[in-house]
């Protein structure tokens, strides 16, 4: 018997066995500051253990029955009758019970938000013995070791229970014994990490359907072309020994109870993304999270999750044109190559994610893949960096004018979807001001009707990409060359806050979903006084006090042409200036990168060298926000 994943069985008395071992997963949270941390010659930290727990430090120690346990577990909370092979492992209304010991313990380390696993080598082979009941399905979970012995055991039960199925969480599925019982199955798990969603050649012989395969990673879970993106930020449980489980059982339940294909995806979202260490949700609470939340995000959440205390944003966002003039005068070849290794020099750099909480991502960077076959997007994601990408673009002249607005606008509804269903989740739009004055000192640009202008269309570039699903940062920059006093700054500055801030609100933007990237207030780059970072802080927290409303997501500054010991003395000296109503950190481009690029100089022999580089600027920037 072999069918669809459109099967429909609404009897919830059916009896299911889940085929595994049973794991004890025993969470400890070490503590660095007193561990003997050994660091090797990468400068990874690494804990040499015995492993004698009483001889280490933790903040918490925990632990929760594992491996066929959460699928017994989550398949007993959507109402199912089930069991485990071999094991008295039950629910009661204390959640999973054992009267035996735990035939296999599983150390999971957590250390500075990192996750590490210790397994026994040997895995504990899983006898199969056959029901003394009918069931309906056998569920052969991700934790099941499986010898020839055993599955023919399995084969000798499905022949002689024809109306029995099969369900197979093939984490290995060219392994010998799971080609034996994939030709059986109605429905296949297989994990997918690195973007390609290839069937194994094992599928094909077997002769599955595409529509019996379930697809699961760390980022989404799909099937049928239905696809739900998820989030996993918490280490307190979803590892991705337990992620990978909680999903596959959510599914195999939702088909079982006769739900469609993108129903019972959203309710393995839902179970994944809210499931504690000890327990998952129950049937009413995944239903009704599946129906508020639909898989978008809450853009408040996104936004707050993007100016997190002492932690900054990465524009990494330069255009092609942008890219070749720095390339050319290095003598760089501007190749789609050695734009995909600059790029890889940051995102690959040990350790980012603690200071960065997301990356500006030029289009072409978005599809280009990292080393391990994963896009850049889904990359970052595994690191806990949230994408985003810059949508406008570029400068045009505004007709009969000097000045300049940016393009953009056209189709932008639809590249915002495309980029949603991409798994970018913020995007950025700048608009340029340049300030020119009289020689008695007055004004002449920026006009009202350039500010006008360009304030609309970021007002409507906001409300589009909120439309999407997808948090905008807003980035009005009054360019730093030029000939004017910090006074000019200030005065340029607080006038286009104000209208675009007018123009927001009158697009229905809601701010708590929205992050304005400025600039620091600080005299032109000609200007024969150049501002102290002791100015720059105080006049630049007066003109944000005086024009930013207060329920904004949070300020992000933008380096634009300092030098990166300038940015980050001045962010420091902004930052002294606090508390602020809202979050304040940097989202720095040329401050950030150029000592990196410098040191590469197109040499991939000297990337970890300008990996250090990068890395020295992020840790400055971090402690510069620690000031206050």
């Amino acid at each position: 018997m072999r069918c669809a994943v459109s099967w429909v069985c609404y009897n919830i008395l059916m009896n299911i066995l889940v085929v595994g071992n049973v794991l004890k997963d025993v969470y400890l949270n070490i503590d660095t500051r007193v561990e003997q941390m050994e660091v090797d010659k990468n400068g990874t930290p690494w804990l040499d253990l015995g492993f004698d727990a009483s001889e280490h430090y933790f903040f918490s120690r925990n632990s929760s029955l594992g491996g066929a346990a959460v699928s017994l577990e989550v398949l007993a909370k959507m109402g199912l009758r089930c069991s485990v092979v071999g094991s008295d492992v039950h629910m009661t209304t204390d959640g999973l019970t054992s009267e035996l010991p735990a035939e296999t313990y599983r150390y999971i380390l957590i250390a500075d938000s990192k996750v590490s696993y210790l397994a026994p080598s040997t895995h504990k082979i899983t006898e199969f013995v056959s029901p003394a009941e009918p069931v309906n399905y056998i569920f052969v979970d991700r934790s099941a070791e499986l010898d020839d012995e055993n599955v023919a055991k399995i084969e000798k039960y499905l022949d002689a229970s024809s109306s029995t199925g099969l369900v197979l969480y093939a984490q290995h599925p060219n392994s010998p014994h799971m080609r034996k019982l994939l030709a059986r199955a109605n429905l296949v798990f297989l994990e997918d990490n690195r973007g390609k969603l290839e069937p194994p050649q094992a599928l094909v012989s077997a002769g599955i359907k595409e529509s019996s395969v379930v697809w699961l990673s760390e980022t989404e879970l799909r099937c049928q072309g239905a696809v739900e993106r998820i989030s996993l930020q918490r280490v307190d449980m979803v590892t991705h020994l337990s992620a990978y489980s909680v999903a596959a059982a959510t599914i195999f339940g939702g088909f079982v109870l006769g739900h469609t294909v993108a129903e019972t995806l959203a309710l393995a979202r839902a179970n994944v993304e809210h499931a504690k260490l000890d327990s998952s949700l129950d049937m009413d609470a995944m239903q009704e999270l599946a129906a508020n939340t639909t898989s978008k995000p809450d853009l408040e959440l996104v936004a707050a999750s993007l100016v997190l205390p002492g932690k900054g944003i990465l524009a990494a966002d330069e255009s092609g044109g942008s890219i070749k003039k720095k390339f050319a005068g290095m003598n760089i070849p501007d190749t789609y190559e050695t734009r995909r290794d600059y790029r890889n020099i940051f995102f690959t750099t040990p350790d980012i994610e603690k200071y960065l909480t997301g990356v500006i991502l030029f289009d072409e960077t978005a599809h280009q893949h990292a080393d391990n076959g994963q896009t850049y997007v889904e990359y970052l994601t595994s690191r806990r960096i949230i994408p985003g990408i810059k949508v406008d673009q570029g400068l045009e002249k505004i007709k009969d004018s000097p000045e300049t607005y940016t393009k953009g606008l056209d189709g932008l509804a639809g590249r915002l979807a495309n980029y949603y269903a991409e798994g970018l989740r913020f995007a950025k739009w700048r608009a340029a001001f340049e300030i020119h004055l009289s020689t008695d000192g007055k004004m002449i640009t920026p006009t009202v009707q350039a500010v006008a202008k360009n304030c609309e269309d970021l007002a409507e570039y906001a409300r589009l990409c909120q439309a999407a699903n997808i948090v905008p940062i807003v980035e009005p920059e009054v360019v730093y060359s030029g000939y004017y006093p910090i006074a000019s700054s200030a005065l340029a500055t607080g006038y286009i806050l104000d209208t675009l801030f007018a123009e927001l609100k009158k697009a229905g933007v809601n701010l708590r979903a929205c992050i304005l990237k400025v600039n620091m207030v600080l005299a032109g780059k000609d200007f024969p006084h150049q501002s102290t970072p002791t100015e720059v802080g105080r006049v630049t927290s007066e003109v944000l006090r005086m024009h930013v409303p207060e329920d904004l997501a949070g300020v992000v500054f933008l380096s634009g042409g300092q030098t990166p010991e300038q940015a980050t003395a001045n962010l420091a000296a902004i930052v002294r200036e606090g508390p602020f109503p809202w979050p304040v950190t940097f989202s720095f481009a040329r401050a950030l990168q150029d000592p990196a690029l410098y040191t590469w100089a197109g040499d991939n022999k000297k990337t970890s060298q300008a990996q250090e580089a990068f890395m020295a600027r992020l840790v400055a920037d971090a402690e510069a926000l620690s000031t206050q």
